[in-house]
């Protein structure tokens, strides 16, 4: 029998240390403009409202619409051909960037109401999505 991969670490730049550190701390953290207040995620350098490479970071709420979903049938990693089929949501956050993360539940639905929550997991966490309670 093969054994199965370890699941692979991010591997934190210096733009995305603290990123990391609020996936481990439990919290989404987004990068906000000192320039002019833009929200952004992914992290990125500069701001692509007003070019400023000066920001800081604020923790986001995790609330949010789901804007887009799949359903991963193909394990793109070793480590997770016994997970699959996993669905994926694109989620509009409250502050306004998208992110990404792991659904949990029912079939998601366009424009559905979410939570986004850090789920621990062996050597790591992990950014997951829920149905919001109205």
């Amino acid at each position: 029998m093969a054994e199965i991969s370890a699941r692979p670490m991010p591997e934190p730049s210096a733009l995305t240390q603290a990123y990391w550190d609020g996936i481990a701390a439990g919290e989404i953290r987004l990068q906000c403009c000192d320039g002019c207040g833009a929200l952004r995620h992914y992290p990125r350098l500069l701001c692509s409202r007003c070019y400023s490479d000066t920001y800081h970071w604020i923790a986001a709420s995790g609330r949010g619409q789901v804007h887009s979903w799949t359903v991963a049938h193909h394990p793109y990693h070793a480590a997770f051909v016994t997970e699959v089929p996993f669905t994926l949501v694109i989620v509009d956050l409250e502050e306004g960037p998208r992110a990404m993360g792991r659904w949990r539940g029912n079939t998601p639905h366009i424009g559905q109401r979410v939570i986004g929550r850090v789920l621990a997991r062996d050597g790591g966490a992990d950014l997951h999505f829920e149905a919001a309670a109205d």
